[in-house]
């Protein structure tokens, strides 16, 4: 089951960006996967569950950030559903996502 319908992204989107949801002035902070150039963005950890629904716009987007040049690490974490690990935080897949996250934060921040 897709726990994020569409419905719901149109909506964050709309509750972000107000009326230029939907349109070509949505600005490239707002939704950086848009913009024609990615050079320059700071290094970037794009992770993903296998089976979300944002899975394909998530690896494209770390992919273009690789060709760019920029710094990118990204993770696809098999069978795993959009929000897997805030829905089943105990689980070893999430307990696993939660820790990787943490390091590439300690490693980004000069190893707090």
């Amino acid at each position: 089951a897709v726990t994020w319908p569409r419905a719901d992204n149109l909506f964050g989107w709309s509750a972000l960006l107000g009326p230029l949801a939907g349109t070509e002035a949505v600005p490239p902070y707002a939704a950086p996967a848009r913009a024609a150039d990615l050079s320059g963005l700071p290094a970037a950890y794009v992770d993903v569950g296998e089976l979300e629904v944002f899975r394909d716009e998530c690896a494209r987007y770390a992919l273009r950030l690789a060709e760019a040049g920029v710094p990118a690490e990204f993770r696809l974490w098999p069978g795993a559903f959009h929000g897997f690990d805030g829905a089943l935080p105990r689980v070893a897949l999430s307990r696993r996502a939660a820790a990787e996250q943490v390091a590439v934060l300690r490693r980004a921040l000069g190893g707090c």
